[in-house]
């Protein structure tokens, strides 16, 4: 099976929010997802995802830390998704790739379709729980 290695930024404000965003393109259209993309050769985790998140939403983000790394297995493709806690640090997050984008609070994050390997991610921080809080 083919597997596919990518990067989710997790981005948060001061408010306590969430930014998710729609796919608006592909089997999952109109689900939700954490932003992010495929790691390039010779990239770091954290410099695909500052790449990513540039090129789908014109946004420049600090990379805070590691909420989860999931392994999620869809009919086509074995997923490894490593996700980050991270903030804007500058730019407007203008949807590029998504159909729509949403701040949500932790008590509004079951209130959109999340994609199934996002879903764990979601979990985790209802719970409260990133890597370094472990």
């Amino acid at each position: 099976m083919k597997q596919i290695e990518v990067v989710a930024a997790v981005i948060h404000d001061d408010k306590g929010r969430i930014f998710a965003t729609q796919r608006g393109y592909g089997d999952y259209k109109d689900w939700w997802e954490f932003p992010g993309g495929k790691m390039e050769a010779g990239e770091t985790p954290k410099e695909a995802l500052k790449r990513e998140i540039w090129e789908e939403l014109e946004t420049r983000i600090v990379v805070e830390r590691l909420v989860e790394t999931v392994e999620w297995e869809y009919p086509q493709f074995r997923l490894i998704m490593h996700c980050y806690l991270c903030h804007v640090q500058s730019g407007r997050l203008e949807l590029k790739e998504h159909e729509a984008a949403r701040w949500l609070h932790k008590y509004e994050l079951e209130s959109v379709n999340w994609l199934p390997a996002d879903e764990a991610v979601v979990k985790r921080l209802r719970e409260g729980v990133t890597k370094d809080s472990e």
